[in-house]
């Protein structure tokens, strides 16, 4: 058979990796087309649009770059429609994807969704599109399913976090190889994740370094995108104590004590990592003020949402600071502190539906193909 993917981010590029590996376990003469990145060209098949030309932050920022966007949707509907797949598998990033998943279904193609978009922190009202539009949706948080299936009446499938699966099969690190390779000495490693865009990275990183003549006992790791070049990290790397690597975040958390994490996808991988951690965000003034008031959630970090509790400590906007920072990166450095946060961690890898997620929803699509 024949399948288009699209995945707009840094984390949809790896989970699409895994499902068309997955996929290609199920259908071996399976052919591929997607939008995405490096991992999704590796698994096989073809890239059209890579991820870092898609990847547009925050309100303004989407409004500044409309006629990209608007371009880009053309050329993804006459893509589709010269490779005329058996099935649409779109995975997040909802703004591009649900416009294409509405003319998809209208020109009766089959639409699959494979990670939900948010809708319940905010547009809510996206429910109407995606019952409309999507043949088949595959969640991966534990609160989802009842979101959709009590509260608006739209079956779906749990098929568990993929990242499960990705962090427990990634070939494991040495970590003592790993300090000769970086140049590292015996301290205790604190990460740093300032997330993969370059206006987020900008806003984040100045901040989060601001702290590293405070804890001279550790040293300071920047987890480098794998959409960004190292000559983007170099003007805010100002201290000898600070070490870059790029596109090995995984590696990094594996032999990490502690971490900076930009809100999104990475707190979850952190935890997952059994890495005590302090989440960040800061974003810009008006695209704050209008998220503050269409976003509905007690917290920003998924560890917190899954968990319903705060477990981690979130610095927003202005609470974003060096002064805050410090104080809970102190705080993250305490051993009470640390197993309080380990069992919480643990409780939340239960939740979060065990391995084989991949697989699952690999199952279930050719599953529904064949019927």
């Amino acid at each position: 058979m024949k399948y288009y993917l699209i995945a707009g981010e840094a984390s949809g590029d790896l989970h699409g990796a895994n499902l068309i590996k997955a996929l290609k376990k199920q259908d071996p003469a399976a052919t591929f087309r997607f939008w995405g990145g490096d991992l999704m060209e590796e698994a096989g098949g073809t890239l059209v649009k890579h991820y870092r030309e898609l990847a547009f932050m925050g309100f303004i920022e989407v409004v500044m770059n409309l006629r990209t966007i608007l371009r880009n949707i053309s050329f993804c509907k006459k893509d589709i429609s010269a490779f005329d797949p058996d099935v649409i598998i779109f995975i997040d990033y909802p703004g591009f994807n649900l416009r294409i998943a509405k003319w998809a279904k209208a020109t009766r193609y089959k639409t699959h969704y494979y990670i939900s978009p948010q809708i319940w922190a905010w547009k809510e009202g996206r429910i109407k599109s995606i019952k409309r539009d999507v043949d088949a949706m595959y969640v991966i948080l534990p609160f989802e399913k009842d979101f959709y299936e009590k509260k608006h009446d739209f079956p779906v499938h749990f098929v568990g976090h993929p990242l499960i699966d990705a962090i427990y099969d990634r070939k494991q690190v040495n970590p003592s190889e790993f300090r000769r390779e970086l140049g590292l000495d015996d301290r205790p490693i604190i990460a740093l994740l300032p997330g993969s865009r370059k206006q987020e990275i900008s806003k984040m990183l100045s901040v989060m370094l601001s702290v590293v003549t405070d804890f001279s006992q550790y040293q300071f790791v920047i987890a480098g995108a794998p959409s960004q070049e190292a000559s983007f990290y170099q003007p805010y790397i100002k201290e000898q104590n600070v070490h870059l690597l790029l596109n090995r975040t995984y590696d990094l958390l594996s032999v990490s004590y502690a971490a900076l994490v930009t809100s999104g996808t990475a707190t979850l991988e952190t935890a997952l990592f059994k890495v005590p951690q302090v989440v960040c965000y800061k974003g810009s003034r008006i695209s704050y003020e209008i998220a503050k008031r269409v976003i509905n959630l007690k917290y920003i970090s998924l560890v917190n949402l899954i968990l319903d509790k705060e477990v981690v400590t979130e610095l927003i906007q202005t609470e974003f600071n060096a002064k805050r920072l410090k104080a809970e990166l102190n705080a993250i450095l305490d051993d009470y502190k640390r197993a309080t946060l380990f069992l919480d961690y643990y409780d939340l890898e239960k939740k979060l539906g065990g391995r084989g997620a991949s697989e699952k929803t690999a199952s279930l699509i050719v599953e529904k193909l064949n019927t």
